[in-house]
C-alpha cells in the first residue's frame, strides 16, 4: 500500500473523530426521530385517506368497551351470547333514540314561544340601540338589517351548494352509523378470536405480549366509559336543576345535550352548556344568563377538580395536561369525532405501551394493577425523583434493582 493510500485510509477515522460527540449523538437522534416522524405521517395519511372506514370502526370499538361488561355479565347468569349481545345493542340504541328524540320534541314545542322571547329580546335591542347611550338613527339600524339580507341573497348559491353538501354529509353519517352498528355486534360477539386473529402477524416470541397488552388497553376503555358516563351524569343533573330553578326555558332538553357533550371531557359540556347561556339571555335577560354562567363555570370546576381525579384520573391514570392537548389535537385533526375519540385513544395506548415495556407478563399484570389502583393523587411522573441521586456524603448512588 502507498505511502497516500495509507495517509487516506488514516485521514477518515481522523475526520469522524473530529467530529464532536454531542454532534454525534444529536445526528443519530435526529435521523430515528425524522424515520419516526415520517411512519407517523404515513399512518395518518392512511388514516384520513380510510377515515370513512376507521372512524365507525374506532367509535364501534368505544361502544364496545361500554356494553362488553353488560353482555358478560348477561352471558354468565345463561343467556345465550347472541341473544346478550342483540339485548345490549337493542337496549343502547333504544335509550339514545329515546334521549334524542325527547330534544328534539321538546325543542319543536318550545321553538314558537322562544321565537316570541327572540323577537321582544331583539325589539328591545334595537330600543336600546337608539334610545340609549349609543343613539343610533332608526335608519342605521334598518340599512344593517337591509345588509345582511343582500349578503344572504348575494351567497344564494353558495348556501344551495352547502345544502347539497350536507345531505351529502347526513348520507355519510347514515352509512358510517350502520357500519358503526354492523362493527359493534362483531366486537361484542367475538372481540376475543378478532384481536387473536389480527395478532396472528406478530412473532411468536413476542404474541402473548402483544395480546396481554391489547387486552389491557381494552380493560382501560371499559373503565373509561364507565368513568365518562359518572361525570356526564353530574353534569347534566347539575347545570339541569340550576336551570329549572332559574325558570328558564327547555331546561330537561338542554341538560340532555350537555350529557350527550359530556362525553368529550373538559371541553364538551362547556360548549353545551354555553347553549344554555343564550337560552337564558335571550328569555330571562342578561342577569340570569350571568348566574347560568356561573353554575356551568362551577360544575367544570367540580368536574376538573373533584371528577376527574376521582373518576377519570382513577379509570385511566391520565394527567389533566394530556387530556387537554389530546382534545385539541383531536379536533385540529378530525373535528368533533376527534376530541371525541382522542382520550381513549390516548389512554388505550397509556395502558399498552406501559404493558409492553414490562420485562414479562407477570411484571405487565403488575403495571396494569398499579395503574387500576393506585392514589390518581399522585402523578405517575413526579417532576422530582423519589430517591436522591447519592447518599447524603455525597459518595456514588446506589444501584437499583
Amino acid at each position: 500500500m502507498s505511502d497516500s493510500q495509507s495517509g487516506e485510509a488514516g485521514a477518515q477515522p481522523q475526520s469522524a473523530d473530529s467530529v464532536h460527540p454531542l454532534v454525534r449523538v444529536g445526528a443519530a437522534w435526529t435521523w430515528r426521530l425524522l424515520v419516526l416522524f415520517a411512519g407517523l405521517l404515513a399512518l395518518g395519511y392512511v388514516v384520513s385517506t380510510l377515515d370513512v372506514v376507521v372512524i365507525p370502526v374506532a367509535l364501534a370499538l368505544l361502544l364496545a368497551a361500554f356494553l362488553m361488561p353488560l353482555v358478560d355479565r348477561l352471558n354468565g347468569r345463561g343467556v345465550p351470547r347472541s341473544a346478550a349481545v342483540l339485548i345490549a345493542v337493542v337496549g343502547a340504541i333504544g335509550i339514545v333514540g329515546a334521549i334524542l328524540s325527547f330534544v328534539v320534541q321538546q325543542f319543536v314545542e318550545g321553538l314558537p314561544d322562544l321565537s316570541d322571547q327572540f323577537t321582544t329580546s331583539v325589539t328591545k335591542a334595537q330600543e336600546w340601540l337608539t334610545e340609549g347611550p349609543l343613539h343610533f338613527s332608526d335608519d342605521q339600524i334598518h340599512h344593517a338589517g337591509d345588509n345582511v339580507v343582500k349578503a344572504i341573497q348575494s351567497n344564494q348559491e353558495a348556501l344551495t351548494s352547502g345544502a347539497l353538501t350536507t345531505a351529502t354529509v347526513i348520507g355519510e353519517i347514515f352509512a358510517g352509523a350502520f357500519l358503526t352498528l354492523f362493527t359493534l355486534v362483531f366486537f361484542l360477539y367475538g372481540g376475543d378470536q378478532v384481536w387473536e386473529f389480527v395478532t396472528r402477524i406478530v412473532p411468536r416470541s413476542t404474541r402473548s405480549r402483544v395480546r396481554l397488552a391489547g387486552r389491557q388497553g381494552f380493560n382501560s376503555l371499559v373503565h373509561y366509559t364507565r368513568a365518562t358516563v359518572a361525570v356526564a351524569a353530574v353534569d347534566a343533573i347539575g347545570i339541569g336543576a340550576g336551570l329549572a330553578i332559574l325558570g328558564v326555558p327547555l331546561a330537561l332538553p338542554l341538560a340532555s345535550l350537555v350529557f350527550i357533550g359530556a362525553f368529550i371531557p373538559i371541553v364538551g359540556a362547556f360548549v353545551t352548556g354555553f347553549l344554555a347561556v343564550l337560552v337564558a339571555l335571550v328569555t330571562k335577560g342578561l342577569l340570569t344568563a350571568l348566574i347560568v354562567l356561573g353554575i356551568i363555570i362551577g360544575i367544570m370546576q367540580l368536574e376538573g377538580h373533584v371528577l376527574q381525579p376521582l373518576l377519570l384520573g382513577r379509570a385511566v391514570r391520565l394527567h389533566p395536561l394530556a387530556v387537554v392537548l389530546a382534545i385539541t389535537t383531536g379536533i385540529v385533526l378530525a373535528g368533533i369525532v376527534g376530541g371525541l375519540l382522542a382520550v381513549p385513544i390516548v389512554a388505550f395506548l397509556n395502558t399498552a405501551i406501559r404493558s409492553l415495556c414490562a420485562s414479562d407478563d407477570d411484571a405487565a399484570e403488575e403495571v396494569y394493577e398499579s395503574l387500576a389502583r393506585s392514589d390518581p393523587s399522585i402523578p405517575l411522573f413526579p417532576a422530582t425523583p423519589d430517591e436522591p441521586d447519592g447518599p447524603p456524603g455525597g459518595g456514588p448512588a446506589p444501584p437499583r434493582d
